[in-house]
């Protein structure tokens, strides 16, 4: 599914680094090698079908390689 996310992602925090990232194979494959981190923040998004909803985002960054992989984990507001 495709979305947007408006505004600023807030109350970013690491929740996995290191061997702790269960991908990093992946990552290092797709991407290039790495301190790939995973992280988890709160934020607005547009959905596909145009509501905007407040979800739990989870992604992956590594320095010198950006930000990749963005993922609503959950909906954190009730339709």
């Amino acid at each position: 599914m495709r979305f947007e996310v408006i505004g600023p992602v807030r109350w970013v925090e690491v929740i996995a680094s290191g061997p702790g990232v269960r991908v990093r194979p992946y990552l290092r494959k797709a991407y290039g090698p790495g301190r790939w981190r995973k992280l988890k923040g709160i934020a607005t998004v547009r959905l596909a079908n145009g509501a905007l909803r407040e979800v739990e985002l989870h992604r992956y960054e590594a320095h010198g390689i950006g930000k990749r992989d963005l993922k609503i984990k959950r909906y954190l507001d009730r339709m």
